[in-house]
């Protein structure tokens, strides 16, 4: 896929499920489920023990089927190591412009970290596809990203921290392109019992709230 086909399928689709998880086994699981659910999109945080063998088996599982991320990528090396393990997209928790620069080297998407305005603004001149606004639950959720675009209209962001089936629509309507969810939708303790069924079931009702929410928005013929 090219950068540009990246980007889209992630903003087409709506949500990121951010795959958090104990064993590299348990985030293949997950992601599997998630697929069954209907999203065909998911981050493999690389504090996942493995998570680049994860990252390799899903891209050789799923193919061009599923748009696959890096998560906690902290330096450019890390970015890099994901790219060849089979990630399209790389998410950082905070801002390094270095790895912008080594994910944009390569024409990937990155989206990367920040949370003040002065945060925001600079990961977008540096180069950010999408700038991951972390952690946004803690400022007021929807209501600090309808305040951010007011004055970063241009700016494309993706809310995580805050967000559930209750939210996910609200951060839509402020002006968010999509949303990133993560022990919401992929938690340890559904991993460890077992019941990908579960996760397949909640996949479905996030897609639906981001459906109803995208609906509503819609302006009235």
């Amino acid at each position: 896929m090219t950068k540009e086909q990246i980007l889209a399928a992630i903003m087409d689709i709506g949500i990121v499920p951010v795959v958090r998880t104990a064993t590299a086994e348990g985030a293949i699981k997950a992601i599997e489920a998630i697929y069954r659910g209907g999203i065909r999109a998911a981050e493999i945080t690389m504090t996942v023990p493995g998570a680049v063998r994860a990252l390799e088996k899903v891209a050789d599982q799923f193919g061009g089927k599923i748009v696959l991320g890096a998560g906690t990528v902290l330096d450019p090396e890390t970015a890099r190591v994901c790219m060849l393990a089979g990630a399209e997209f790389f998410v950082t928790p905070s801002l390094r412009i270095s790895t912008i620069e080594m994910v944009q080297r390569y024409s990937k998407v990155i989206c990367p970290g920040a949370l003040t305005p002065t945060e925001v603004l600079t990961a977008w001149e540096a180069g950010a596809d999408v700038v991951k606004v972390f952690p946004c639950g803690n400022l007021g959720g929807p209501k600090y990203i309808k305040a951010l675009r007011g004055p970063f209209p241009h700016i494309e962001m993706i809310p995580t921290g805050g967000v559930n089936l209750e939210t996910a629509g609200e951060f839509l309507k402020a002006g968010a392109c999509a949303v990133a969810v993560g022990g919401e939708l992929v938690d340890a303790k559904t991993i460890k019992d077992g019941h990908f069924d579960v996760i397949e079931e909640r996949a479905r009702q996030y897609l639906a709230a981001i459906a109803k929410a995208r609906a509503e928005m819609k302006p009235a013929a």
